[in-house]
C-alpha cells in the first residue's frame, strides 16, 4: 500500500545521523523519496541511505554541501531541484558552543548563525517557490526550546534559533494561502525540542557528571533536574513522528507554529 508520502521527496540536512537521520527514516516510512546530507565519510553516507531504504523510502540519495557557504547551498539545492525537487524540507543541521559572552569570539558567532540561521534561508529560499507552484509544501526547521526562551554561556545557540523561529514565522504568513486544502497547503514550522539523547547534549552531561564521579546517568539527572520538569529526555524518533505528523494532509493549517517538546521547560 502506498504511504501518504508516495510521490514526494524530503531534504533533510544534517540526517546522516541523530535527529535528522530519525526524521528521513520517519519520512521513509510514508514512502518519500529522500535526500540526506551531512557531514559523512562514504561509510557513513551508505549506512545512513541503508537505513532510510530499509524505512520505506522509495528512492534515497546522499547529497553533499557546506552550510556555511551559501555558494555551496545554492549548488546542493540545484542538485536536489534537477532530482525533482524538495516537496518538504527539514532544516535540521545545527551547531551548539556553550560560551558566555565574555569568551564568544567573532568566529564562534558566525560559525553558530551560518549554520543555524543563515543555513535555513538560503534552503528554503530556493524551497518555497517551488512548493507555492506544487499547492503542497512542508518546511519544517528544527528550532530549540531555546527559540522560546534563553539559558546563559549559550548567546550565539540563543540568538540563532530565537533568529530561526522569526524567519519561519515570517515565510509561513507570506506562504499561507498558496495551494488549497484539497493540494495540501504550503506550510512553515519550527519544532523546540528541549533535552534530546543525542551527541549535542554530550559535553553538558560530561560537565555534570563529573560531580557524580564521572556517572552519566546522574549527570542526565542533575541536567534535567534544572529545567525539564517531565524528568525524561526525548528520543529521535518522538521528533521524526512530530515531523511526519506536520508532512500530512490533515496538517494544512498548522503553520507559524512552534511547537515545543520539552517536558514541560516552556510552560514554567
Amino acid at each position: 500500500m502506498a504511504g501518504q508520502l508516495t510521490g514526494k521527496t524530503a531534504l533533510v540536512t544534517g540526517s546522516a545521523q541523530g535527529i535528522g537521520l530519525a526524521i528521513a527514516k520517519s519520512l521513509a516510512s510514508e514512502g518519500a523519496r529522500l535526500a540526506i546530507h551531512g557531514l559523512a565519510d562514504k561509510a557513513q553516507q551508505d549506512e545512513a541511505i541503508a537505513a532510510v531504504l530499509e524505512s520505506g523510502a522509495t528512492e534515497a540519495r546522499f547529497f553533499d554541501g557546506d552550510l556555511r557557504d551559501s555558494d555551496a547551498i545554492n549548488n546542493l539545492m540545484a542538485k536536489v531541484q534537477d532530482w525533482g525537487g524538495c516537496d518538504i524540507l527539514v532544516n535540521n543541521a545545527g551547531v551548539q558552543e556553550t560560551v558566555s559572552m565574555e569568551d564568544a569570539t567573532p568566529e564562534i558567532w558566525d560559525r553558530v548563525l551560518s549554520i543555524n540561521l543563515s543555513a535555513a534561508f538560503h534552503t528554503m529560499r530556493h524551497a518555497l517557490p517551488v512548493m507555492a507552484e506544487r499547492g503542497y509544501g512542508r518546511v519544517i526547521n528544527i528550532s530549540s526550546v531555546h527559540g522560546l526562551v534563553a539559558s546563559v554561556n549559550k548567546a550565539p545557540y540563543v540568538a540563532s534559533k530565537f533568529g530561526l523561529v522569526g524567519l519561519s514565522r515570517v515565510s509561513a504568513l507570506e506562504y499561507a494561502n498558496r495551494g488549497n486544502k484539497a493540494s495540501g497547503g504550503v506550510t512553515v514550522n519550527c519544532i523546540c525540542p528541549g533535552w534530546v539523547e543525542t551527541s549535542l547534549i554530550e559535553p553538558q552531561v560530561a560537565a555534570r557528571a563529573k560531580k557524580y564521579g564521572g556517572d552519566r546517568e546522574a549527570g542526565v539527572a542533575d541536567l534535567l533536574s534544572e529545567k525539564q520538569p517531565s524528568q525524561r529526555t526525548s528520543s529521535p524518533d518522538e521528533i521524526g513522528a512530530l515531523a511526519l505528523w506536520l508532512c500530512s494532509p490533515v496538517a494544512h493549517n498548522m503553520t507559524g507554529a512552534a511547537i515545543p517538546l520539552d517536558g514541560g521547560w516552556t510552560a514554567q
